[in-house]
């Protein structure tokens, strides 16, 4: 069985924490804290996909919890989800690695499509990424091999001469 993906939805609100613990919970793994340092907390110590988060929270600004997590896991899709918010900062939000914005009040509908997309998203990066790594790896080794074929070469070369002499 595949494994679900795992969702973190960070909110100081418990009504918006749990219609979107409710909406996601069949479809996904889904965690719940309460500000930016239980969510800094939580990410370090286990593996997330994707963080829901408000950008008004008491301690620590949403902003500076998305840079919190895009240092500790750096892979994470962030979907903002404000009470109110302006233009600035989700344009900030998005500068920082947020890739997506749903506004509040939201509609389940919404949620599902935007996640269901974020994930997308970074099932597409993940397998970039892994060739990118393959890519590099072949390209390692066939430096290597090159190397060991000059000198193979070199060796050869230096005992006929030797032979010639």
């Amino acid at each position: 069985m595949d494994r679900k993906g795992s969702i973190l939805i960070v909110d100081d609100g418990a009504g918006p924490r749990e219609s979107l613990r409710m909406i996601l919970q069949p479809m996904y793994e889904v965690h719940t804290v309460e500000n930016g340092q239980e969510a800094i907390k939580f990410i370090s110590q286990n593996k997330v996909d994707l963080v829901t988060l408000d950008l008004k929270m008491p301690g620590l600004s949403g902003i500076e919890v998305l840079q919190e997590i895009k240092k500790l896991q750096p892979d994470i899709e962030i979907i903002i989800v404000p009470g109110y918010g302006t233009l600035k900062n989700a344009q900030e939000a998005i500068r920082f690695g947020a890739v997506d914005l749903i506004s509040k009040p939201f509609y389940a509908v919404d949620i599902i499509a935007t996640v269901g997309k974020a994930f997308e998203r970074r099932s597409y990066n993940l397998k970039i990424k892994g060739l990118i790594q393959q890519i590099q790896d072949l390209h390692s080794s066939f430096g290597e091999n090159n190397q060991a074929k000059e000198r193979f070469g070199t060796i050869a070369n230096r005992r006929s001469r030797e032979e010639e002499d």
